[in-house]
């Protein structure tokens, strides 16, 4: 149990907003920016909520021109009907993140399957967010991205030219569960954000997940400088697919992202979102004549059976989480967080939070 304090929705909602128009974003960039952060900190993502936000867009977005806001998505042509491939042309990447994966449900309900590429991307933040909203619709979604920055020694190498580069699974589980599985992790043994997070709050990392500037293993956030893929060869293995993929979308070498890349090179991130409609894989020979939601609640029911029903399941404690904040009437953020977004109202002229007059939530 740890204590947090419970910010009202509106009250961060507008605290973000106007970080975001203040920096220059366009109402409609700042509306989507706001959504985002309101979701991951209602579904207890600390390390990739407002303030995380607020940090990667100041550190490689609109102040240094990483991100451009009121930037335009170009469509490039391409003769695949259930293909789009888009220039996002350094828009602010969550508006691009929400968009296309929109495009993606249309694509899927016409032709069974959809899929957008984005080149030229900023970084979108928490895939799991948006796999879990096409979910939730009755999709199965999937997101990969490049990170912003090459953070992640390769298996069996020494210098990091590797993104942290998360994957991303939603799976329309509602009405058997009562919520999405959202299978999303970065794929190294934890992210940046989470080192950030952690030395926020002055906690440990724990072993093998990141080494020092000589590259020799930590465990202290103040001195991890890169970080270690997880599950070893496994972990890299899912890195460098993102990698592969976003070179045949058009994405740069790892290395020069996050940067004033020179010489005819891209620092910028590239997203793959794919969404397939349910309908378009079943086969209808589902044994005893269980129909489609039957048969994915049978299944479901036999793998947490046979002793497993205490295992928890991808997706559970971000629905549990949301139920705390629905329950708080607010969203859940630690007196480090809060001191770190006031640090945001400050920059934006904005009140800040007084946290002694905040309610306080055991979660």
């Amino acid at each position: 149990m740890a204590s947090y304090h419970v910010v009202p929705a509106a009250r961060h909602n507008e605290l973000i907003t106007a970080a975001y128009l203040h920096r220059g974003y366009l109402a409609d960039e700042a509306q989507d920016a706001t959504r985002f952060c309101e979701m991951a900190s209602r579904h207890g993502i600390h390390t990739h909520n407002g303030i995380k936000a607020l940090h990667l867009d100041h550190s490689f977005g609109s102040l240094t021109g990483g991100c451009k806001p009121g930037a335009e998505i170009k469509v490039i042509n391409k003769p695949f009907a259930a293909s789009e491939i888009w220039d996002a042309q350094l828009k602010l990447g969550q508006a691009v993140a929400f968009r296309a994966m929109e495009r993606c449900m249309e694509l899927a309900d016409q032709y069974g399957i959809g899929q957008v590429s984005v080149d030229n991307a900023f970084h979108y933040l928490w895939g799991g967010g948006y796999v879990m909203e096409a979910a939730k619709k009755g999709y199965i979604a999937y997101t990969n991205c490049t990170s912003t920055l090459a953070e992640v020694v390769p298996f069996g190498g020494k210098f990091p030219t590797l993104g942290t580069n998360p994957h991303s699974w939603g799976l329309p589980t509602t009405e058997a569960l009562g919520y999405p599985i959202v299978i999303d992790w970065a794929t190294s043994t934890v992210a940046m954000g989470r080192v950030q997070q952690f030395r926020r709050e002055g906690k440990q990392l724990p072993p093998d997940a990141a080494v020092d500037e000589n590259g020799q293993p930590t465990t202290d956030p103040e001195k991890a400088k890169w970080l270690i893929p997880f599950g070893k060869h496994k972990g890299y293995g899912l890195a460098l697919y993102n990698e592969v993929i976003g070179a045949l979308i058009g994405g740069s070498l790892p290395t020069l992202r996050g940067s004033q890349a020179t010489g005819g090179e891209k620092g910028s991130c590239t997203f793959y979102f794919q969404v397939i409609h349910p309908d378009a894989i079943g086969s209808g020979l589902f044994a005893k004549g269980r129909s489609q939601a039957e048969n994915l609640k049978a299944v479901l029911d036999d793998v947490f059976a046979h002793g497993n029903e205490t295992a928890t399941l991808p997706g559970q404690i971000e629905a549990q989480a949301a139920a705390v904040s629905e329950k708080a009437n607010g969203l859940l953020f630690t007196t480090a967080e809060v001191e770190a977004m006031n640090e945001i109202a400050r920059e934006c002229g904005q009140p800040e939070l007084d946290a002694a007059s905040l309610a306080v939530c055991e979660a």
